[in-house]
């Protein structure tokens, strides 16, 4: 028979390592890592968190249709490290961004590579501080 003690660390070890494994994804399963695209729009929310920021994009094709886009990012205490906080985007950004498509396009999801904001020449990702 085990001893709890043991049991206990046992369950202590599965509890923290559980929610970290489960944190973690595959982007090759989610997004076409070998493809890239461009999209530029409105940015309409900004949501700052961890394990990924994700940017959501509102983008206008030739006939004035607005297809909204979800973005992925790095997560926030990644982007703290290099300079993106909760306050560096705000709706009604005019933002261009490049990255992986999603493998769904019907989700009209994105992996971020790149960002730019014309209007200030903020830029992100254009010398490799993107995230992997």
């Amino acid at each position: 028979m085990k001893s709890v003690p043991g049991i206990v660390l046992s369950a202590i070890v599965i509890g923290v390592s559980l929610p970290t494994a489960q944190a973690h994804h595959s982007f090759p399963a989610t997004y076409l890592v070998d493809q890239e695209i461009t999209l530029e729009g409105e940015l309409v929310a900004f949501m700052f968190r961890n394990p990924h920021a994700f940017v959501h994009l509102n983008v206008k094709d030739k006939k004035g249709n607005v297809t909204r886009y979800a973005i992925e990012w790095g997560g926030a205490s990644q982007l703290n490290q290099q300079g993106v906080t909760r306050s560096t985007f705000k709706p009604g950004d005019f933002v261009i961004i490049t990255g992986n498509p999603g493998r769904n396009p019907e989700d009209n999801r994105m992996r971020m590579r790149r960002i730019e904001r014309p209007a200030d020449g903020f830029k992100w990702g254009f010398q490799g501080e993107d995230f992997q």
